[in-house]
């Protein structure tokens, strides 16, 4: 009778019945669809967690008046979602997006389980307080955790793990925006590494299952209700002129993130974190109104068209009844978006930048329209048509992805009679900010710490390998005071032919290569003349176990060894990596990647 130890849990019965009635590509498509249904339910639920939230607390407000508990709402939002993440969650969530795009480059698809709802409820509390981020990218991490747990409890291998991740993040774009294509192409230009026909059918089922359920949950409108004027030939070249001027805002949207996330790192109390991020979102706020939440309802009046926009954006701040200076309160709200988003995140929020990117790309296209026709040199140059361009714009060059830019804001808006005018734009914006950056704002920080996987293969698979992974350890180590004869009986117990030299702190001080003493080590009259210390070399380079397999090769083509020490970040010695292990490891690799 079979232990109840060694008993087969449910999940082993499933996957020998599955083994024997389902192919492996059969189950794949079905995964991918669970994984569909599921992410457009997370974001159905995220979606009216947040409605649900602003209408508690906004509900009864005058639209027509400021409310000082906007000033408030953003502050308790960001503490409350702070204390859920610390007390409850206990792990980092912050950087969505950023965390999916580091289980893809560990080549692991491992995502904590948590993450499949912590992210959800975060980032509901700090927006439905108002705090100046989006739902998209904490839905994406969900999306993407939903297909890895899926995996890992069904016990698939690692390849697929990262299919369902893709398929999880499709989904969640998907499901969100109601947008299907532009959840395909977001996986693609920002996620994926290769796009296989394998690969494809899933991530495509998973976006149209989870745009399809949407529809039914929420209706089949657009999110934005948009009127397109007839585009004209004549408008081309301000339509690339914007390009350029957005993908120039889109470096300083990333370059201001950056920082300011670096200046908050030296904090190390989430309190004062608060007390900093707070107090500048609260001014912030206070001074400009249309960084409170989302921006949706901005947009809503931007691409509107009606004559009462100024008044529209100029409500409930200090400067209502001033539409003279529209102009400058839309510049001032370009220039500290960047600041509102980031602080929203650093004091302890949890939020994406999606939304940010909508809203900034929108509001600067408006006024670039704006100041084209006050200035006299656009040709007819159309507001809300320009705010339509400039948010597609600002897409392409934050998240480097032209495609997902052009797709994703006509599908949002139903322009698709601007398709043309939307890839000039995006394109243009892309290129420009090319020339400065070549990450996107979730990359950068991988990218700063070396963990980024590439479109490139090589560079892909030399991101992928880690020294802990081909480091060998079974070398027999001597100390500098041993003689040759002690050395000599260490020599006759390995089949290795290098022998570090440790002292007592077992840091490296030398390396006994075996043709250096073969002449000598069977002459016993000299075993007690030479020691380890007069007969020990000095090692070319050392390697550290954190360091990215790019440096590590550039140190074996520098010194032209075949093998190299390897310490850990105190300078203990672990062991040694070869040319071999690493070509050995690269091979298997480089296989994984390229096959279908």
């Amino acid at each position: 009778m079979m232990d109840e130890k060694h008993k087969p849990g449910f999940v082993d019965r499933f996957n020998e019945w599955r083994e024997k009635h389902i192919s492996h590509r059969q189950f794949v498509l079905i995964l991918s669809l669970l994984v569909g249904v599921i992410s457009a339910l997370a974001a159905y639920t995220l979606h009216h967690l947040i409605h649900f939230i602003q209408h508690l607390l906004t509900g009864g407000f005058d639209p027509h008046t400021f409310n000082w508990l906007y000033l408030v709402y953003p502050v308790i939002g960001v503490f409350i979602t702070g204390l859920f993440i610390r007390k409850v969650v206990r792990d980092d969530i912050s950087h969505g997006v950023t965390k999916v795009l580091y289980a893809i480059s560990c080549r692991k698809g491992n995502i904590r389980s948590h993450n499949t709802w912590s992210s959800m409820i975060a980032s509901g509390i700090t927006i439905g307080f108002g705090g100046s981020v989006g739902a998209e990218s904490p839905i994406v991490m969900t999306g993407s955790a939903i297909g890895s747990n899926l995996g890992r409890f069904f016990k698939m291998e690692k390849k697929v793990m990262l299919l369902l991740i893709g398929c999880g993040a499709a989904g969640a774009v998907s499901g969100i925006f109601k947008a299907p294509i532009a959840g395909l192409v977001f996986v693609i230009e920002v996620l994926m590494i290769d796009l296989t026909m394998s690969s494809l059918l899933p991530l495509l089922i998973s976006s149209v299952t989870a745009a399809t359920l949407s529809y039914a949950l929420m209706g089949t409108e657009t999110m934005f209700k948009f009127e397109s004027d007839p585009f004209v030939l004549s408008r081309v070249p301000y339509v690339i002129l914007l390009g350029v001027v957005c993908g120039l805002v889109s470096l300083y949207f990333t370059k201001v993130t950056v920082s300011i996330e670096k200046f908050f790192k030296r904090f190390k109390s989430p309190y004062t974190r608060l007390l900093i991020g707070a107090s500048a979102l609260s001014v912030l706020i206070f001074l400009f109104p249309p960084l409170y939440g989302e921006g949706y309802e901005t947009i809503r009046q931007l691409i509107d068209g009606s004559p009462d926009t100024s008044n529209a954006i100029l409500e409930k701040s200090l400067f209502s009844n001033h539409t003279d200076i529209l102009l400058v309160f839309m510049f001032l709200v370009v220039v500290f978006k960047a600041f509102a988003s980031t602080v929203t995140n650093c004091a302890g929020g949890c939020g994406g930048i999606f939304a940010p990117s909508l809203f900034l790309g929108c509001v600067t296209g408006y006024l670039f329209a704006s100041l084209c026709n006050q200035a006299g040199i656009g040709v007819g140059v159309i507001e809300k048509n320009f705010a339509l361009f400039g948010m597609a714009a600002l897409m392409s060059g934050v998240f480097h992805a032209p495609l997902t830019g052009v797709f994703l804001i006509a599908e949002l808006t139903g322009g698709y009679d601007l398709f043309l005018p939307l890839m000039m734009v995006s394109v243009s914006s892309y290129l420009t900010v090319r020339i400065f950056d070549s990450n996107n704002i979730y990359a950068v920080r991988l990218a700063q710490r070396g963990e980024l996987i590439t479109h490139h293969k090589d560079q892909a698979v030399l991101t992928t390998l880690k020294v802990a992974d081909v480091v060998e350890k079974d070398f027999m180590c001597v100390t500098p005071e041993m003689d040759l004869g002690a050395l000599t009986s260490v020599v006759a117990k390995t089949k290795r032919n290098i022998f570090p030299v440790l002292n007592t702190a077992k840091h490296l001080v030398g390396v006994i290569y075996l043709d250096d003493i073969r002449h000598i080590m069977f002459r016993q009259e000299l075993y007690h003349r030479y020691s380890v210390a007069s007969l020990m070399r000095e090692v070319p380079e050392r390697l550290s176990i954190e360091e990215p397999m790019e440096v590590v090769m550039r140190k074996f083509e520098k010194t032209r060894a075949w093998n190299l020490p390897v310490e850990d970040i105190t300078g203990e010695y672990i062991g040694f990596i070869s040319k071999s292990a690493i070509f050995t490891a690269y091979r298997n690799t480089l296989l994984e990647f390229t096959s279908d």
